[in-house]
């Protein structure tokens, strides 16, 4: 994608110029409105993307608002420039700490736990919206939805029927899921939250629109049930460890993407451990020995 691509009379999408495996064709960066707009998460920090965004704006329009979903280095990072270029002031739910459960917090104290892929530690909002926080910006109206999950200050934004839902629900791939920042039980939580409010298209983090919201979320949903499914099946074989689940698992993934897939099995053997149908020797980590728990 080349310049802005025009979703909607009030939408505009930019792509960022970071295609990767776990980023698809890139991040997209939403401008939302006319006359006065606000920018969805900038980016990384590209410089040639910033100039872009700047260049996308209409004569005489503004950046009134900048709204980040989440605090990874591909979604974030860039927003500090923006806002110095326009003067709009950073929105988000919080810093890159903010949000984590308390199983994850607990969690975190143990550095063997491992994680904290591509966060933006630096990240800190002028403004942090809490969930259900509307956000006016010219004629258009945005609520912040809190959705967890994927990292635990991830909010999505609601607007006109649909949701801009960042990395939380994506057409082209699964969530990466990947504690401390992940939680598989918040996320499954945050799927529930989003369905509810019936969103007809969703504008994702990566990769183009979904069209038809519900059925994404509810695929997405399954597909979860069904890894968890999976897991416990091949834990009646006896002990396992994330790496020989990942490997029974993920028969059908490229080898280079099973980093990532086993940081979504631990995820699940963290839901799993919470619910009491899996012990961990030692805490779960990411050399823990996983068994069934007996009678569970």
């Amino acid at each position: 994608m080349t310049g802005a691509l025009w979703l909607d009379p009030a939408l505009r999408c930019l792509r960022a110029p970071n295609p990767g495996p776990l980023t698809g064709p890139g991040t997209n960066t939403y401008i939302v409105g006319r006359g006065a707009v606000a920018v969805i998460d900038p980016g990384p920090q590209i410089e040639s993307h910033l100039q872009a965004i700047l260049a996308a704006l209409g004569l005489g329009e503004t950046v009134a608002r900048i709204l980040v979903t989440h605090s990874h280095r591909d979604h974030s990072p860039l927003a500090a420039a923006l806002s110095q270029a326009t003067g709009a002031p950073v929105c988000a739910f919080g810093d890159s700490l903010t949000g984590r459960s308390a199983v994850m917090e607990r969690l975190a104290a143990d550095s063997a736990l491992g994680g904290g892929e591509g966060v933006d530690p630096a990240f800190r909002p002028d403004i942090t919206l809490p969930d259900g926080a509307r956000i006016a910006v010219g004629a258009e109206q945005l609520q912040a939805l809190w959705t967890p999950g994927h990292f635990g200050n991830h909010l999505c934004f609601l607007w006109r029927g649909h949701a801009f839902s960042g990395d939380h629900v994506m057409g082209w791939a699964t969530t990466l899921v990947s504690p401390p920042d992940g939680d598989l039980t918040a996320f499954m939580d945050s799927l529930d939250r989003l369905e509810a409010l019936a969103p007809q298209r969703l504008f994702p983090g990566h990769g183009d629109p979904v069209e038809d919201g519900i059925p994404r979320i509810r695929a997405l949903r399954q597909h979860r049930l069904h890894r968890k499914a999976e897991i416990l099946k091949h834990m009646t074989q006896g002990p396992a460890t994330i790496a020989s689940l990942t490997r029974a698992i993920y028969t059908d993934t490229p080898p280079h993407l099973h980093t990532a897939a086993a940081r979504n099995v631990l995820a699940h053997l963290i839901d799993l451990t919470e619910t009491g149908r899996v012990d961990a020797h030692p805490a779960p980590c990411a050399d823990a020995t996983f068994r069934l728990r007996k009678n569970s």
